[in-house]
């Protein structure tokens, strides 16, 4: 490669850490995949990096700037290894993050457990305070009185403390006070105030975000500096670029600030992949579809934008089960777990039925034909024994394969089932396709949208695996497997635009709605994106704003967000709402009374080094077919000879017919029987049935 400004994109995942470097003048990129160190996920990070380096034939210096997504904060999450964290909040309100919404997420469970709360009683303390619903105060701060309660918390070994206050959301000043009353006396605490995480009604989620982001900030905090340092020490200059589960990126201090809005940061670049290669395909309506070594994640992108939410759960105690998990209120791309990854391990079940999942093999010691040490079979033990995967050419033959341990893994499993061999690994495949075909349809379905109207577009290591299988199942008749599929989410980090999302409460009814007030509030929004925007380097001059509101009819327990008419009045308002409570319902009820519940602003601006094509490395057209065979296909029963394609060697426009396996060097696309594929001008291959 060239002269700087190169860009490299880093994605740890659980399994593998992805690695791109890509040239955004002409495009080209160079794809490594590196086992996953979950001991010290950096180390991993820039291994994976000199690797990339090295087979680009690029230099350190030659490296403009770093994108990273990164799972270790819902890891932290998920196992419990945050920072020790306190709890300030109002007199009265000790318990909310057990008492949550009193609500069970399995009405007939005797034995149900909810999950536990990230600061345990004792650590949970009160203040003398209280302000009304509207901001005005009721019960002045007692400041010193807090300060011993947090001096006693210290003591005990508290590293990171929020504060959350019953109705900050509306007036932020006394959460504002007692924040810089503690920086001053205890200066070497970390402290999250839910003022600026989660400015938002309902006490019980913004107390369990504001303290899921104290829980994990410190880990951020020495986890990023770490990485900073690495990157330095190996000659790299640019500058070091998080991912948000926005779909955004962010500079360092903003993620140090508030890590909470990176723990959805991974599958969110998933998502934009799909976006963006999409677009690029001339679809409009997208399944993004990521199956990694984990988790299968699933979004869906209308008019080439995914969707985006502003709440999700994490750390669910049932992976697939609403209200299981920790309420998060952020803004985030909107992502279905919709079933288990590659390094998923099959069992017999207590009643003698195949179980796949949830628990991974991980990257260590990974599935059984990893060969360090797993003796589980997994589903890419299954794939690989049904034909669909080459042990020759496993992450383009740089990982060699032990498929004698595959073998005996699933002798073993297919001896407690009393079944043949081949017939689990059947079995394990076609499950996690039905669970994630069921999973998906019902996704779908909530959101008032068809499978048949969207293409799915698959990434990840497993995803072009199993995208055909599984779109069959949906009843979906277009499959994409974009170029560089495997590393999908990291290409979709190193196309991400920066992007901010704020909050501000805004609780009023929009008949006599003052807005004026809104202008207003939408102008300090505005101010503080700006000022995220410019100090993340994004091009500010050309950045698109977007003007949103959480609303509601009056006396409704819950609000949609609605995109608001660039002229703020009445009438205009009226009929977005109208419009877009129609879309999810179908119906409005007549004569009732509309409200504001808050007001949103999301700012997004181009970074330097985005956009552009992507262009892999190009082999011989006349090296295009790697020979033949035997793959086993479910639509026939029955196991073909299949032709193998390098996909590096086709050529835009070619048009093969299926069955058909595609390889590349981080994942192998597979097409069955009575399809078309054929190669697009992006690069991408679309699958469709004849």
């Amino acid at each position: 490669m060239t002269s700087a400004p190169l860009s490299l994109g880093i994605d740890i995942g659980g399994t593998f850490t992805d690695v791109v470097i890509h040239d955004p003048r002409d495009g080209r990129a160079v794809i490594w995949k590196e086992s996953t160190t979950p001991d010290d996920p950096a180390r991993g990070a820039m291994e994976g990096t000199r690797r990339v380096l090295a087979k680009a034939g690029a230099t350190p210096a030659q490296v403009g700037r770093v994108v990273h997504a990164t799972t270790l904060f819902t890891n932290a999450l998920i196992e419990r290894k945050g920072a020790k964290t306190g709890l300030l909040t109002t007199a009265g309100f000790r318990d909310v993050l057990e008492i949550g919404r009193e609500r069970k997420y399995e009405l007939y469970d005797l034995f149900i457990e909810m999950p536990a709360p990230l600061v345990a009683r004792p650590w949970r303390r009160e203040a003398r305070e209280r302000l009304a619903p509207d901001g005005t105060v009721e019960i002045a701060l007692d400041v010193e009185a807090a300060l011993a309660e947090v001096a006693d918390l210290v003591a005990q070994g508290v590293e990171s403390l929020a504060v959350c206050f019953l109705h900050a959301y509306a007036n932020p000043a006394h959460e504002r006070a007692l924040g810089a009353a503690i920086a001053e006396r205890f200066p070497t605490l970390s402290v999250s105030l839910s003022s600026d995480i989660a400015p938002e009604i309902r006490e019980y989620q913004r107390a369990s975000t504001t303290v899921t982001n104290a829980y994990v900030r410190p880990l951020a905090e020495i986890y990023l500096e770490r990485l900073e340092r690495a990157l330095r020490d190996d000659g790299i200059p640019g500058g070091l670029f998080l991912m948000l589960s926005n779909g955004g990126l962010t500079h360092v201090s903003e993620a140090k600030r508030a890590p909470v809005q990176l723990l959805e940061s991974g599958p969110a670049a998933g998502a934009l992949a799909g976006a963006w290669f999409g677009r690029n395909a001339g679809l409009e309506r997208v399944l993004a579809f990521d199956m990694g070594g984990t988790t299968a994640k699933l979004a869906l992108v209308d008019d080439g934008e995914p969707l985006v939410a502003y709440g999700f759960e994490a750390a669910r105690e049932k992976r697939f089960l609403r209200g299981s998990g920790l309420p998060i209120q952020i803004a985030t791309v909107e992502l279905i777990e919709i079933g288990a990854g590659g390094g998923s391990i099959a069992r017999k079940s207590d009643l003698g039925t195949l179980n796949v999942g949830p628990e991974s093999s991980g990257a260590q010691p990974g599935p059984a034909c990893y060969g360090r040490g797993g003796t589980e079979p997994t589903v890419t033990d299954a794939d690989l024994t049904l034909g669909y995967l080459n042990a020759d050419f496993f992450l383009g033959g740089a990982m060699k394969i032990d498929r004698a341990a595959t073998d005996a893994a699933f002798a073993r499993l297919a001896g407690a089932l009393s079944v043949a061999p081949e017939r689990a690994a059947f079995g394990v495949h076609d499950v996690v396709n039905e669970n994630m075909a069921g999973a998906a349809r019902v996704a779908i379905a909530e959101r008032g949208r068809i499978p048949a109207e969207y293409a799915l577009l698959a990434t990840g290591g497993a995803g072009p695996v199993h995208a055909w299988h599984v779109a069959r199942k949906l009843g979906v008749g277009r499959v994409v497997c974009p170029p560089g599929a495997g590393a999908g989410s990291t290409i979709g980090m190193l196309m991400a635009p920066a992007r901010v999302d704020r909050v501000a409460s805004f609780t009023t009814a929009l008949a006599g709605a003052d807005f004026a007030a809104a202008g207003r509030v939408f102008a300090e929004l505005e101010h503080d994106a700006a000022e995220v925007l410019r100090l993340t380097g994004a091009d500010i001059a050309h950045r698109s704003l977007r003007r949103l509101a959480d609303m509601r009819y009056i006396g409704q327990g819950s609000e949609i967000t609605v995109t608001l008419p660039e002229r703020l009045d009445e009438a205009g308002v009226r009929t977005a709402f109208e419009a877009a409570y129609k879309v999810l319902f179908g119906r409005t009820p007549p004569g009732a009374a509309i409200q504001f519940v808050a007001l949103r602003l999301s700012a997004l601006a181009p970074m330097p080094g985005t956009g552009g094509t992507l262009e892999l490395p190009r082999h011989p057209a006349a090296s295009a077919l790697k020979g033949t065979r035997p793959v086993f296909f479910p639509d026939s029963g029955k196991t073909l000879p299949t032709k193998v394609w390098d996909r590096y060697a086709l050529q835009p426009g070619v048009d093969i017919e299926g069955p058909a396996v595609f390889e590349e060097d981080e994942s192998t696309f597979i097409v069955g029987p009575g399809a078309r594929a054929r190669l697009l001008a992006d690069g991408s291959i679309l699958a469709e049935v004849a």
